[in-house]
C-alpha cells in the first residue's frame, strides 16, 4: 500500500471517528452513531483522494490555459 493511499485511509478514518463521536455526544444512540461514522468514512475517502492528487499534480497543470489571453 503506497503512502498515499494510507494517508487517504487514515483521514478518512480520522473524519468518520469525528463524526460518530458528536453524533453519540448529541444524544443518538450508537447503531446511529456507528452509521453516521461509516457514511462519513464512506465520503471521505473520495474526497481526501482527489485533494491528495490534486496537490500533486499541481506541477503538471502550470502551464495549462497559457494562450487563452492571446485572443
Amino acid at each position: 500500500m503506497s503512502l498515499r493511499t494510507t494517508l487517504v485511509l487514515l483521514l478518512a478514518l480520522l473524519a468518520g471517528a469525528a463524526a460518530g463521536g458528536l453524533t453519540a455526544l448529541a444524544g443518538e444512540s450508537t447503531p446511529r452513531s456507528l452509521l453516521a461514522g461509516l457514511a462519513a468514512v464512506g465520503l471521505a475517502v473520495p474526497f481526501f483522494n482527489r485533494l491528495i492528487d490534486a496537490e500533486g499534480n499541481q506541477d503538471r497543470h502550470v502551464g495549462a490555459g497559457e494562450g487563452e489571453n492571446n485572443g
